[in-house]
Formats: structure tokens, sequence, C-alpha cells
């Protein structure tokens, strides 16, 4: 797909892309409540009912997407009371992983003027993809070693992402920015050690790998944000860390994910629906889930003309409500 189409971003940064969803739906009729978490989502004899946030608004629907984490939605959404025995020892048992990566979101004075690309620190091809830093699979295979041992890896395998230069709006002007994302970091740490001490410690061996290739950002960044495994769960309710929901193996994958009975995005409960990271075909930010859920909850819905329905965007620390007031059958 990335070799046909090329890789695109919204202009903005990625929220801009659900600001652009929101006022779809906005001018379609819809609302959006945002700094709403859902406490739970209200259930009666085996039917959904609609929702109820933090702070006790209910808003009533025969309609429920949740796209939280599969184990969120059904365990603490939903509460096992309203759950067959049998899904809720299998939703029990389904793997999260101990987390896999963690990102440094740098805002910088420069971008990376690369050894192997020089460009004086300008707006460059190099700037334009993805950029890999790691110079063998056996580099990759000693990082994941360190994981497996529960340790932050030594020498992790990053990709720098410098959208700046190719997109004004992001960075302020003569300023850029500079994400990592690196990998492999465990949730879950060895030998008693814990992400609030270290966090600092494990960011500064990320940018030492930038520095390697590209030895101009020494003394350019200006800030950092971190997101270790635990920042990520406590932030936007990537359990363990895990930015995929459930782990990418090949028996939580198609008509596996995240369970054989809850593959079709439906599930036990009539009227609730899943979509996100937890289904097929997993994480990524392309819409794949969503375009199939809610090709299921039309096909479903395809007898009646106007259908209200609420959608549980989020997790629950950063979490909105998305109230749409009609969904018109095609």
């Amino acid at each position: 797909m990335l070799h046909t189409s090329g890789a695109k971003h919204p202009r903005g940064g990625s929220g801009m892309l659900t600001q652009a969803m929101a006022s779809a739906l906005r001018s379609m009729g819809g609302d959006v409540v945002v700094d709403a978490p859902v406490r739970r989502i209200l259930v009666e004899n085996g039917v959904v009912r609609g929702v109820e946030t933090e702070d006790g608004s209910r808003y009533s629907a025969p309609i429920v997407v949740s796209n939280a984490h599969v184990l969120t939605t059904m365990l603490k959404l939903v509460g096992p009371q309203h759950l067959p025995s049998e899904l809720l020892a299998r939703l029990q048992q389904i793997r999260v992983g101990n987390g896999f990566g963690m990102t440094v979101r740098c805002a910088a004075e420069t971008l990376p003027d690369y050894l192997a690309a020089p460009s004086g620190g300008r707006p460059h091809e190099s700037h334009h993809g993805l950029q890999l830093l790691s110079p063998s699979m056996n580099y990759v295979r000693r990082a994941y070693e360190d994981y497996l041992r529960g340790e932050p890896s030594r020498d992790p395998a990053v990709i720098a992402m410098t959208f700046s230069a190719i997109d004004p709006d992001v960075a302020p002007a003569g300023k850029h920015t500079v994400f990592l994302w690196a990998q492999y970091f465990p949730y879950d740490l060895a030998n008693g050690q814990q992400w609030d001490d270290i966090r600092e410690g494990v960011a500064d061996n990320i940018l030492e790998v930038l520095y390697r290739y590209a030895p101009n950002m020494r003394g350019a960044i200006i800030d950092r944000f971190i997101q270790t495994p635990l920042d990520l769960e406590r932030r936007i309710g990537l359990l363990r860390g895990n930015v995929m929901h459930v782990e990418m193996s090949f028996d939580q994958m198609f008509f596996f994910r995240p369970l054989p009975e809850l593959a079709s995005y439906r599930t036990p409960v009539r009227g609730l629906y899943l979509t996100g990271a937890s289904t097929h075909p997993g994480g990524g930010v392309f819409g794949a889930s969503g375009y199939n859920s809610a090709r299921t909850v039309i096909g479903d819905q395809q007898r009646r003309r106007w259908v209200p329905v609420a959608l549980g965007a989020g997790a629950l620390a950063a979490s909105a409500l998305v109230v749409g007031r009609s969904l018109r059958r095609p």
C-alpha cells in the first residue's frame, strides 16, 4: 500500500484526522462530547441501553460501538455479570503481552543531519518517510533478547519521524518535531526496576541512538515527552503498554481476533459492537476495523431507516462520546 500510494500525513498532525471526523459527524447532525470518560455500558436483560459517563450523565441508544480495549470494554464497562461464563473464561485467557515499545517525542531546533544522507539539518528526502535507525537484524535480535530478560533494550532499534519536514503546521517557523519510536521495552521489568524510576535514563539512551546517526541533534532538543509502556497504559488505556491492544500472534489474528466468538465485531450483548485495535486487522491508523464494524452495524440494522448510535471513542483516561442522531440505511 505504501509503495502504491505513499505514506500520508494529516496536515497539522494526526489529531487533525479525528477533528475532521468530528466535523463530518456534526455536519450530519451528530454530537461529540469530550472529556467524558465512560463509567459503564448500560445493559438490561442482555440488550444494550446506552452508556453512563463518570459524571453520571446517561446517553440512551440501542447501539453502542466501543473501540476501547476489548478487556476494558467487556470486563470493566459491560461487567462479568452480563457475560456468559464460557466467554468470561476465554476473555481472561487473551494474551495482551508485555508491552514492546515506547516513544520519545521531541521538539527540536533542527532536523537530523544523517551521516549517510547529509542535509545540513534542512528538509531533505531522508526526512520524508520513517527513518529506521538499526544497522542489522542481529542488532534487532539483541534488543529483543534484552526485552525477553525483562530489561529495557540497551541498544534499541529506533524509528525516527520528522513530520515537520513535510508539514509546516506541526512546529513553529524554524523549529522541528522529531518523534522516536523505539523497541524493545517490557511493561513488567525484571530485578525490581520501576518505570517511574528509570524512564528519563531510558529516554536518554534512545536519544543516544539518534545522535549516533545524526550527531547534530546533540544539544538541539528543546523539550521532550516520554511515553513508556506504563505511561501508555496510564494515559490512554493501552493495557500493559501494547499499542496493538492484544498480541499480534497468528492465534489472535484474522477470524481469531480477539476471539473467534467476537471476530464478527458483534458481542453477546445485543446492540453492542467492538472495533479498534482489539479487532481484525489490528492496530494502525488506516480505518479498516472501523470500516468493517460500520458495515456490520449497518447490515444488522438494514430493516430500520433511522437508528440512534452511541460511539464510545478512545480509552477511559482520554475518551470522547460520539452520539450520532441518525444512521441512514444505504
